[in-house]
């Protein structure tokens, strides 16, 4: 590298201030890659600042950082066409180094034309005022219903699939901007509260001693509607554009693009032998929502290679929970339905001499990958058998000449690499048990290890997006494309999420539902998605959950309550509040008329206009909650009690008791007496206002349910850490009924209207179930309908979905 004394005036000659100079020169790499440019581009220390456009710098910069790290070949050529004017934007620069770094993986950079270059990067490509706009309008009335749910808040995802997937790819990115940004507010109107986000607020510092674990900080103050930031920046937003994956045979990666036409293809492709979890979320948001981001599209795959453990219920959830999730899959697919073409390529990749069948039983091939001590690996002895002979025994599986053991395909990789994925991995094996789909066709059944990769190829996936325990096997996937020369998709690895406080496990999962301790797999306080469903928890939730986190490479670890808070955010801008009383105990108002009724409007939510009201009555008798009441007044105390007053929500006066009722068999308060104060002087304003629900058959007041109030079914954080297992960390408490509640009337009109709020996979008119009928119940939590209810008898089940933040101070 040029010393810095030179490089200090050539950056001057740039246009570089002293700082900018500086920070340049600190980092050595980027330092390096502008000397290079400077060097193709021929600009010395001589050179007049003033000659240099300000926007052909901020290209040479972006030009600099783009190959720092990775070299570009021929990268004079895009130098000198940011210095002639031909390439202005950074678009058009980062798919210049995609061209030419193309042609260099092809091997056919010396078949590089200028013509074709300037044809990749849009040179000369011009749009007018007009044509930006009638492109954005077309683009906007497609996605009209969209737009109008979902407002500002998919502004940039309008953006990236505006300049990703239609006919301004080249345009300037500040015009489409502007234009975008006027139809929509043309659209939709301008920004209301609706749109903004909330202030952030700055933690308080921590205690030195008590100073949180990284993943048990409170995260940042984000829109709780937002479930597409993370495609913005990270990750998933460094990840290469379609075709920018290397391929063996040059001719593999046009025919990809000609068969995708660019776009980005994803899939989801899981193991139809058990019902999601949690963890299973972030896959589907990231595999889903990073197609959809683009204008791309994603396939839902059933891994289906193992018909031991496979059965129509796991299909039929799996798909489900994908939809309410608000995905639609391009395609409905199954690894079986290629049987038969990776049974050929079984065969192709024997025939090449990469595959051979083996006798030897899992004690011996685990001998020969080192063994427990990790000594020295050897080859198997069946591994150089002539290649006739090897497809004669391969087909002789296929056949039925063995039984389940007796003989596998196993790949001929490498064993002197150091990653296990390369050791001969298991490419077929025999299993005698019928298909969920192809019955008895089958008696040999491809690895996940041989299967994957290749249904990958076939899709024609872009991106095959997957979490880092699959780090290894990338060399593995990459191998066995390239073994049988066909095109190569790229994995990429992300972190995968777990939450602690809870089991994944499906064997452990099985026995809490076997012995009794939950009532099915959909049991609430369960962390498969069927549960968490059940519980009342929005599928926008869980994306904006996954959102908030983001994604990287590293494992995330997450306790309860910090989901449990995502959900609650969310739940608080979305859902109608009403009144609910756990523990009625009634209140008779003694200066009221027997007959007395008086009608108020309620908002479902205040300051939410578009949520509606509701009328709800208030009588002479009315119930509060048992808690809400005690029988000897303390100065600490603010509720109801012996002499005191207390407010009732939305109601004009206090009420104030004057007597009580007791069993005097069981002790237990049956009646409180009380005087409504609307005859005082001068209102005095209640320091606390509560909960009730009036007495009013004629209103149909109040509507009985049972309530069930969930807690973590463990006590840990790491049950399966317990000494004497996980079913002895078993909270006793993990679940509270109350069998008398009740709620006010507006729970009707809530119920009918249901889903709220209407996103995702919950929709009028579609499928939806019991628990898209969701309420915030005031100073009780948040609520929704349970599947136990049956309309036809009147009979309400709703279950607690999260506390309110309120709940630690309750009892003040």
């Amino acid at each position: 590298m040029a010393d810095e004394a030179a490089l200090t005036l050539r950056f001057k000659a740039l246009g570089f201030n002293d700082k900018s100079v500086k920070e340049t020169l600190k980092n050595k790499k980027l330092s390096a890659a502008y000397a290079g440019i400077l060097d193709e581009g021929s600009i010395t220390a001589s050179q007049d600042p003033a000659s240099i456009d300000p926007k052909t710098v901020a290209g040479l910069t972006f030009l600099a950082t783009q190959t720092k790290d990775t070299l570009c070949p021929k990268r004079d050529v895009i130098t000198r066409a940011i210095l002639d004017g031909r390439l202005k934007t950074n678009v058009q620069i980062q798919a210049a180094l995609e061209h030419l770094r193309g042609l260099d993986a092809e091997g056919k950079l010396d078949e590089y034309s200028e013509e074709v270059f300037e044809r990749e990067t849009g040179v000369g490509i011009e749009y007018t005022k007009d044509e930006i706009a009638a492109m954005v309008e077309t683009y906007l009335q497609a996605n009209k219903e969209r737009i109008e749910e979902e407002r500002y808040k998919i502004v940039q995802e309008t953006l990236s699939v505006l300049k990703n997937t239609t006919g301004l790819k080249w345009a300037n990115s500040g015009d489409v901007k502007k234009e975008v940004d006027a139809q929509f507010e043309k659209l939709i109107g301008p920004k209301d509260e609706r749109d903004l986000e909330k202030k952030k607020t700055k933690a308080k510092p921590a205690a030195a001693a008590g100073k949180p674990k990284a993943d048990e900080q409170k995260p940042a103050a984000t829109d709780p509607l937002n479930t597409t930031s993370m495609f913005e920046e990270g990750f998933l937003a460094a990840l290469h554009k379609p075709g920018g994956n290397y391929q063996i045979i040059p001719e593999n990666r046009k025919k990809h693009l000609e068969a995708t036409g660019g776009k980005v293809f994803t899939r989801f492709p899981p193991e139809p032998n058990g019902y999601l979890h949690i963890g299973h979320s972030k896959a589907i948001a990231i595999n889903f929502g990073f197609a959809r981001y683009h204008g791309g599209e994603c396939y839902l795959r059933y891994d289906d290679t193992n018909p031991e453990a496979e059965e129509e219920r796991y299909f039929t959830a799996i798909r489900e929970i994908v939809e309410w999730l608000g995905f639609k899959p391009y395609q409905i697919t199954y690894s079986s339905d290629h049987f038969q073409r990776l049974y050929d390529l079984a065969e192709d990749l024997t025939k090449r001499g990469f595959a051979y069948v083996c006798h030897c039983t899992a004690e011996e091939v685990h001998h020969q990958r080192g063994g427990d001590n990790r000594g020295p690996r050897y080859a198997c002895p069946h591994r150089d058998r002539p290649i006739e002979e090897s497809l004669t025994e391969f087909r002789a599986m296929k056949d039925g000449k063995y039984k389940p053991k007796e003989a596998m395909l196993r790949m001929k990789q490498d064993l002197e690499d150091g990653n296990p994925q390369m050791w001969d991995l298991t490419a077929y094996r025999i299993l005698e048990t019928p298909h969920h789909r192809t019955g008895d066709q089958w008696r040999i059944y491809p690895t996940y290890d041989f299967t994957h990769c290749l249904c990958d190829s076939f899709e024609n996936i872009s991106h095959s997006l997957c979490t880092t325990e699959f780090i290894q096997s990338r060399q593995s996937y990459d191998w066995l494309c390239n073994a049988l020369e066909i095109y190569r998709p790229q994995q990429s690895e992300y972190g995968r999420l777990n939450l602690t406080g809870t089991i994944m496990s499906k064997r452990k999962i099985a026995k809490l539902v076997n012995q009794g301790y939950v009532r099915g797999w959909d049991d609430p306080r369960l962390y498969t998605l069927v549960a968490i469903r059940r519980r009342g928890v929005p599928p926008g939730a869980i994306l904006s959950f996954v959102n908030e986190l983001g994604v990287t490479t590293a494992t995330t670890n997450i306790q309860i309550k910090r989901f449990e808070n995502s959900i609650r955010k969310y739940l608080e801008e979305t859902v109608p509040r009403l009144m609910m009383v756990l523990d009625p105990l009634p209140v008779v108002i003694e200066n009221l008329p027997e007959d007395f009724v008086e009608e108020y409007s309620v908002p479902f939510k205040p300051g939410a206009p578009k949520m509606g009201e509701h009328l709800v009555p208030f009588t002479r008798k009315v119930y509060i909650d048992r808690s809400d009441f005690r029988e000897v007044d303390s100065k600490d105390y603010f509720r109801l009690a012996p002499g005191k007053s207390v407010g009732l929500f939305k109601v004009p006066f206090p009420i104030t008791c004057t007597s009580f009722t007791k069993d005097p068999a069981t002790g237990k308060v049956t009646e409180v007496r009380a005087r409504y104060d609307n005859e005082t002087e001068k209102f005095v304003k209640p320091k606390t206002y509560i909960q009730w629900v009036a007495d009013s058959p004629k209103h149909n007041s109040p509507v009985k349910l049972e309530a069930r109030l969930f807690n973590q079914l463990f006590k840990s954080d790491y049950p399966e850490d317990h000494p004497d297992g996980f079913l002895a960390d078993i909270n006793p408490d993990s679940e509270e009924i109350f069998k008398d509640a009740i709620v006010e009337v507006g729970f009707e009109e809530v119920r009918k209207r249901a889903p709220w709020p209407e996103r995702e996979g919950e929709h009028k008119g579609a499928n939806v179930g019991p628990e898209s009928t969701r309420f915030q119940a005031l100073r009780v939590g948040y609520f929704a309908l349970d599947s136990d209810s049956v309309e036809k008898d009147g009979k309400w089940v709703v279950n607690r979905i999260v506390t309110l933040k309120e709940d630690a101070g309750k009892n003040a």
